[in-house]
């Protein structure tokens, strides 16, 4: 799950960590983060999830044996 920790201090400093956002992704939270807040980045860290690589979903052609049953039902019947 992706989330997104925020700390506000006393001075008005705000600190933001990315949880579950793996890669260059979470760079992309920088400018929200600004928006969000109304502040300015100043300086960044990388978390060890930084080094990991995101998770890409790809289409699968593989068919579960429900949808095999369901294809040759269909076609015993003529549809």
């Amino acid at each position: 799950m992706k989330e997104i920790t925020l700390r506000i201090f006393k001075d008005g400093t705000v600190q933001g960590e990315t949880h579950g956002i793996k890669g260059k992704a979470c760079l992309n939270y920088i400018s929200i983060l600004e928006q969000l807040t109304g502040a300015k980045c100043v300086d960044s860290d990388f978390t060890a999830e930084y080094k990991e690589t995101p998770e890409v979903l790809r289409p699968s052609s593989r068919v579960s044996a429900a949808q095999e049953e369901t294809v040759e039902t269909e076609q015993e019947v003529g549809v």
